[in-house]
């Protein structure tokens, strides 16, 4: 541990940069990095920046080998559900044009953006970057570009489609014949391979070869950009990002209001989210409706104990965590007490992890609602209780990307600069 961060290495540098905390707000200085190298925050630990061998090319394969597995994984039928000699395949975007047609566009929307449409734009962009990258040119536009993959990130969800898939799989192979397609295997490989992207990618190396960061700011008079962690002058408040493009401010504007709004308004969506159905399904003529809480005590009385786990945690107890969380971040910055700043800090981090994960649920209504469709005999249909969950688990993770976890560190009076 030095006075200003800790390292996974010994290798340490003479020259120091000055880098500042996302988390925390902790302006430091550190060695310049090398290979496998990482800065943690002294103070709440965050990672402050990592470096890793070959950061761009492997990258660029990952992302490319995604692309291109985009095409059979959504132009493919994924599942094949057979019932009675009727036989019923669903592509991807089956799942929302089977709740538009059945008049649930609310909840059709965030399946065909977080499925389909935010993971090709996030690929595109990221591959785009990551060419240019690979060769000497630097146009003024690829800090922006970068910057709209950074942010789109968060909302590409095709390794949480898959697991809604499974859920969704495994709760029809108790009811009827259901195969996995072609598509769903494409499907089952592009995930892996958008989650390699994320693991391999170096995110805070690819900024620093768009635009390096020159470390010629003092300890006091260092500001943060919000996206690509530039350390610019105090001069540059209010301005865009030299790198990115992005306005820089010394904390999110009008962060608290937001968030607090955001939470009042999850907080009120809860309620009907959890007592309504969310899930209705049709056996000759009788209507069988299923909640939340309920679909998870019949994957128990199913005996399907793991599966139960999963969707318990993921429908229930991490949008119980998101809005505890935050509302305890909220009262402890208005209450301006350093109680527990540090395990706020990460589980703030936490939060903003998980809070995507809670879309199990929301993909495995569309994919019911688009598989299981045979007239008279059986049909599965959503219901009001699905569009007020799915507007809670976007109002939190909104919530969670207003909220600026430095304003924890700044209402206890803890000092900025080390």
């Amino acid at each position: 541990m030095t006075d200003a961060a800790s390292f996974h290495t010994a290798e340490i540098a003479r020259d120091e940069d000055v880098l500042a905390c996302r988390d925390c707000g902790l302006v430091q200085s550190t060695p310049p990095l090398h290979r496998s190298v990482e800065a943690s925050c002294c103070r709440c630990g965050a990672t402050l920046a990592r470096e890793h061998r070959h950061p761009l090319s492997g990258g660029f394969v990952w992302a490319v080998t995604a692309l291109l597995l985009a095409f059979p994984a959504y132009l493919e039928p994924i599942f094949d559900v057979s019932a009675v000699g009727i036989h019923h395949a669903t592509r991807v975007d089956g799942t929302v044009t089977s709740l538009v047609s059945a008049g649930f566009l609310p909840l059709a929307i965030p399946v065909g953006l977080f499925s389909i449409a935010i993971p090709v734009l996030w690929l595109a962009c990221l591959t785009t970057t990551l060419a240019v990258l690979l060769t000497p040119a630097r146009p003024r536009w690829l800090g922006p570009m970068f910057r709209v993959a950074t942010s789109l990130d968060i909302w590409a969800m095709p390794d949480v489609f898959v697991m809604g898939s499974f859920v969704a799989y495994t709760r029809l192979q108790a009811v009827t014949r259901v195969d996995i397609a072609a598509g769903g295997w494409a499907f089952l490989v592009f995930s892996f391979a958008v989650t390699a992207v994320r693991v391999v990618l170096d995110q805070h190396y690819v900024w620093e070869q768009i635009m390096p960061d020159t470390k010629a700011v003092s300890r006091d008079r260092s500001l943060l950009c919000p996206h690509c962690a530039l350390d610019v002058d105090q001069a540059h408040g209010g301005k865009p990002c030299p790198r990115c493009g992005a306005i820089i401010h010394e904390r999110k504007p009008g962060s608290l209001q937001r968030c607090t709004a955001l939470i009042g308004a999850a907080y009120l969506l809860y309620i009907p989210a959890n007592l309504l159905p969310v899930l209705s399904t049709v056996r000759f003529g009788r209507a069988q409706n299923h909640t939340i809480f309920g679909g998870a005590v019949e994957l128990i009385q199913a005996g399907m104990w793991p599966l139960a786990l999963i969707v318990f945690m993921a429908s229930i107890a991490v949008p119980v965590l998101k809005l505890v969380g935050l509302t305890w971040f909220l009262l402890s910055i208005r209450a301006r007490t350093d109680r527990n700043l540090k395990r706020r800090t990460r589980l703030y981090r936490v939060i903003e992890a998980i809070g995507r994960w809670s879309n199990i649920d929301v993909f495995m209504i569309g994919l019911l609602t688009a598989l299981v469709n045979f007239g008279n005999l059986t049909t599965i249909e959503a219901q009001p209780g699905a569009i007020a969950f799915a507007a809670v688990v976007v109002l939190t993770m909104l919530a969670s990307k207003s909220f600026d976890a430095r304003l924890m560190w700044d209402a206890a009076g803890e000092r900025n600069v080390t």
